[in-house]
Parts: C-alpha cells; structure tokens; sequence
C-alpha cells in the first residue's frame, strides 16, 4: 500500500465520522442511558387526565429535534431530577437544531408528533434515535 493509497483511506474515514460527530452521538447516548437507569417514571401519559405524569411528544421522522428540544425544555421547566444532565442534553439538541447539524433529525425546526410519552419513553425514543445513527 503506497502512501497516497494509506492518505485517501483516512480521509475518507474522517469523511464518514464527520456527521455523526457533528450530532454529538457518544455524548447524547451516554446522557440519555443515565438519565434512563435513574428513571423511575414508567407511569401512563394521559393527555386528557390531569395526573403528575409528564407527557412529552415522541417525534415523527424528520422532526426528532424539535421535539427533544421541546421535551427536555419541559423537563427542565417541571425540575426533575439530573437537571444538569438534560440542560446538557437541551443544549446539544437546541445546537444541532440551529446549525443543522443533523440533517435527517431536523428537517423542519417544528416539533411534530401523532402520540405522546412518559419520561422513560421519550428518553427511550431519544436513545434508539441516536443509536440508528451509529449503525
């Protein structure tokens, strides 16, 4: 292998680690599995009912963004514990969302969702969306 060969091969492999550097995936998955094992909220989400349940929006595709800016601004509005954690959180989503870090997560700055989730689901969503990322 000649050394042109070795230079093409590692940029190309800096090519294809540029997005999902760009999306912070290592950092948003290792916060959201923390957040997940301290969560002890599995209750029902009832939009209608009024219940100390917090129902957060479980995004449809292209609009996973806007919708984890728009739970974890809910999250950190309604003090639930690790706030430091999903501030972090809402700044790396709030961050992507701006500068279009990570195009198939935000193709509309506007949070779209047909259901709605408990805290374990909507950190679950946010989890296997960063997940498929990495595959």
């Amino acid at each position: 292998m000649n050394a042109s060969m070795l230079s093409h091969i590692l940029f190309s492999c800096l090519l294809l680690s540029v997005p999902a550097q760009n999306c912070s995936v290592s950092e948003i998955i290792r916060h959201t599995q923390r957040l997940l094992k301290g969560s002890s909220v599995s209750c029902p989400c009832r939009e209608t009912a009024v219940s100390s349940c917090s129902c957060l929006p479980i995004a449809e595709p292209g609009h996973e963004l806007a919708c984890f800016v728009e739970g974890t601004e809910h999250m950190l509005k309604n003090n639930m514990s690790s706030s430091v954690i999903i501030a972090r959180l809402n700044v790396a989503f709030q961050t992507q969302l701006d500068r279009n870090l990570c195009e198939s997560l935000a193709r509309e700055h506007q949070c779209q969702y047909k259901t709605k989730g408990n805290v374990k689901e909507f950190l679950s969503k946010i989890l296997r969306t960063y997940q498929a990322i990495t595959k």
